[in-house]
Order: C-alpha cells, then sequence, then structure tokens
C-alpha cells in the first residue's frame, strides 16, 4: 500500500492520525475522530492553530473561555454546508457529542496572529461551481485565504459520479511566488454510497530519462487520507459514486498559487 493512503483505524475514537511528523512533512496535521452520544473530545492547540469541522452530526464546542453552544447537524458530508469553528494557537478546545459526530481536526503552525477563536457558520460560507462537463465540482469554502487565519487553508469539494476533480492536474511545491505557493495538502475522502471506490494519483514531473521522484496511484475508499507532499495530484470519481473531500493546506506562506501541468494546459482553454 503507498506511503500516501492512510486507512481509518476501528470504527470510533480517533480514527485517522496525520501528525507533521508521521507524513514526514512541516506544516499540516489532521485527525478524524467518531464520537458516540456523549462522549467528548478535547486538546489543547499549543503552537498551532485549529480548524474544527463537523463533518456530520451535533455536539457542543468549545473553545478558550468561549462556550458556543450546540453546532453541526447535518447527516451526511454530501448534504449542505458544514459548520467549523477556528482555534487560535495558546488556546483549548472541547467538543461533545449529541447525536453521532464525525469531527475533523486540521491543524498548522499559529504564528502569533492573536486571532479570537470564532463560530464559521454555514450561512457565511461561499461555494463555488469549477470546471465543466464531465470536469465539473462543487467547492465550499470553510477557511479560505480571504478570512482570517496563520496558516491554514480548509475547503471542502463535492465532485459526481463519473467526474474528475483536482483536475486539470496541478501542483503547489514550489515557493516561488507570485507564480507558485509551497503548501502540504490532505484529502479526506468519502464516497456515497459508502461502498463505493475514486482513484487518485499524485506525481512529479518527469526528468530528461522520463522517471518521476513520486508517482503513487491510489483507490481510495470511504474514510481514507490522501497526503499530497508535493507533485500534482487529481482525482477521478467512478460512476454511480459521488466523490466528498475535504482539503486542508498550509505552508510558508497563506496563499493558493498553482501550477497547471503544461502537457495538460491545453484543457482550461477548451
Amino acid at each position: 500500500m503507498s506511503k500516501l493512503l492512510v486507512k481509518p483505524k476501528g470504527q470510533t475514537g480517533r480514527v485517522s492520525h496525520v501528525t507533521p511528523q508521521s507524513a514526514g512533512w512541516a506544516y499540516v496535521g489532521f485527525d478524524l475522530h467518531r464520537l458516540k452520544p456523549g462522549e467528548t473530545v478535547s486538546a489543547e492547540t499549543g503552537d498551532r492553530e485549529v480548524c474544527l469541522v463537523f463533518v456530520t452530526g451535533k455536539g457542543k464546542a468549545s473553545a478558550g473561555s468561549e462556550d458556543f453552544g450546540s453546532l453541526g447537524g447535518r447527516t451526511s458530508p454530501f448534504e449542505g454546508k458544514p459548520w467549523s469553528v477556528y482555534v487560535p494557537q495558546g488556546s483549548n478546545w472541547s467538543v461533545t457529542a449529541e447525536t453521532g459526530l464525525e469531527l475533523a481536526v486540521c491543524s498548522a503552525p499559529g504564528l502569533g496572529g492573536g486571532l479570537p477563536a470564532r463560530i464559521i457558520g454555514p450561512d457565511s460560507l461561499g461555494q463555488e461551481v469549477r470546471g465543466k462537463g464531465t470536469n465539473t465540482r462543487y467547492v465550499t469554502n470553510i477557511l479560505p485565504e480571504g478570512q482570517p487565519a496563520d496558516s491554514l487553508l480548509v475547503v471542502e469539494v463535492i465532485t459526481p459520479g463519473g467526474h474528475t476533480s483536482s483536475y486539470p492536474p496541478h501542483k503547489h511545491d514550489q515557493d516561488n511566488l507570485p507564480a507558485e505557493s509551497y503548501l502540504e495538502e490532505t484529502y479526506y475522502h468519502r464516497l456515497n454510497p459508502p461502498q463505493g471506490f475514486a482513484f487518485q494519483r499524485v506525481y512529479t514531473d518527469a526528468d530528461e530519462n522520463g522517471d518521476r521522484s513520486l508517482d503513487e496511484a491510489m483507490a481510495v475508499e470511504d474514510g481514507d487520507v490522501v497526503l499530497v507532499p508535493r507533485g500534482y495530484h487529481p482525482c477521478a470519481a467512478c460512476h454511480g459514486y459521488d466523490l466528498y473531500y475535504l482539503n486542508v493546506m498550509a505552508g510558508p506562506k497563506r496563499t493558493w498559487k498553482f501550477h497547471n501541468a503544461s502537457e495538460h494546459e491545453w484543457l482550461t482553454k477548451a
């Protein structure tokens, strides 16, 4: 199995756990908790900032001295927009499940920005349609670069069955602004219906001999996490199965500037 593919561990508790140390990179962390009603998960943020995304279910949330009450409520990541909570570095947070709850914990280094903890409600989230034809997908911006944070960029995408996404292939692995930014990235995948699968390829440009330093093609199933340390990273959803993914990105500068694969650039003009 590819080292870039992180399978869920068990059915409840912390089922996915990605740290900069386990991923072999410097910025992005990602956990996925599945809680039963009445169960609580909590943590200190330390020198990192956190975005809590209520993927499904409902729970009571607090951060620092703020009690945010009951948040969440959608029964599927394919239905509606999520509730989220931003928690700055040097703080703490707690979530107690009121129903079965899937909680994503997205993290990245704090930069001492002194931002307050806040709710990111569904009504505040921008949505957009990207692509056309069988490259159409639906994007919900949870924590885009236009909203306050130190390092984190967080977004949800739904790709209908039979469609491609993160396509034409693009990358953001060079700290070369304004042309391209360096951003590590995780994909948390869900399928509808859940017995389906999709595909994701993570690969770099070929050298003069046609060799690539990274080239992994993975079948992704419901609940899998894919690591994107560098390179292009397109997805394909199989016929009959819609694909959801939650992206977490972070790097030395909080901006998303990508470079399309030159051989596929023509698709942006077709």
